[in-house]
């Protein structure tokens, strides 16, 4: 299991639509799309979890395409050791 980072995504994505986007790839296991609180527009970031092979496809395919906005989505491999980093010192 892999975990994407999506980057540039449009105000007006929901989770159904980044999941539509994705499935083309293979199977979303699970997908959070950070949205405002009061607004409930997309932060235009969040995560998606599919199998490696399946997400390398989609990273391959994805990064850079410019789908519903004016700059490309950024399509990236979480990296768990870059987390443990942040935060106060």
């Amino acid at each position: 299991m892999k975990k994407l980072f999506v980057g540039n995504l449009p105000q007006d994505a929901t989770e159904e639509s980044v999941r539509a986007m994705f499935a083309a790839f293979g199977t979303v296991r699970s997908i959070n799309v950070a949205s405002d609180i009061f607004t409930g527009k997309c932060k235009g970031f969040g995560f998606i979890e599919m199998e490696g092979h399946e997400a390398r496809a989609a990273q391959a395919a994805l990064d850079g395409n410019m789908t519903g906005g004016d700059r490309g989505l950024r399509v990236r491999f979480e990296d768990p050791r870059a987390a443990r980093g942040r935060g106060r010192r």
